[in-house]
């Protein structure tokens, strides 16, 4: 669609959850050799998570292993093991409106920050009334990219 204000850049994380996420840690950490650059609790969105990557890199394509916060209440981020994916934009602003105005279902709190310090907003996974277009099923995060990821991928395209 040409009058598409944004850009999807890329993936920025994937996000993967488990009722223990040091079973996760033991593979992903301990046996593949990815490294633990920080983590992240939130109550409020009911999570604990490592926040992950193969490079010191802004490039590097995060992995992100989570454990509810507390496993009585939602949102469960263990179900589906396969929480959500991350991608890049270069306008979350311009994305978000532009897409609820084409009918995308967003996860409610919009716009905010998020555990990587970067604004995100989620595309829900299923439809509403209102909102007819979704994630069929999956859970679609979009993070604005910092201007230096940007001018990375513009300088990319332009070859």
């Amino acid at each position: 669609m040409k009058d598409r204000p944004f850009k999807i850049l890329g993936v920025q994380q994937v996000a993967i959850g488990s009722k223990d996420k040091s079973k996760l840690n033991n593979l992903w950490v301990g046996l593949l050799g990815i490294s633990v650059n920080e983590s992240h609790t939130s109550k409020d969105e009911n999570v604990v998570e490592d926040i992950c990557s193969f490079a010191d890199d802004k490039l590097a394509v995060q992995i992100d292993l989570m454990e509810p916060f507390d496993v009585s209440r939602g949102p469960r981020v263990d179900n589906p093991a396969l929480n959500h994916i991350g991608l890049w934009v270069d306008n979350i602003e311009s994305a978000f409106n532009w897409l609820s105005s084409k009918g995308v279902n967003f996860a409610p709190g919009g716009i905010r920050e998020g555990a990587s310090g970067h604004r995100v907003c989620f595309l829900h996974p299923k439809p509403s009334q209102t909102h007819p277009l979704s994630g069929e099923g999956v859970l679609i995060e979009l993070v604005e990219a910092p201007k230096e990821i940007i001018r990375y991928f513009k300088l990319q395209s332009e070859g």
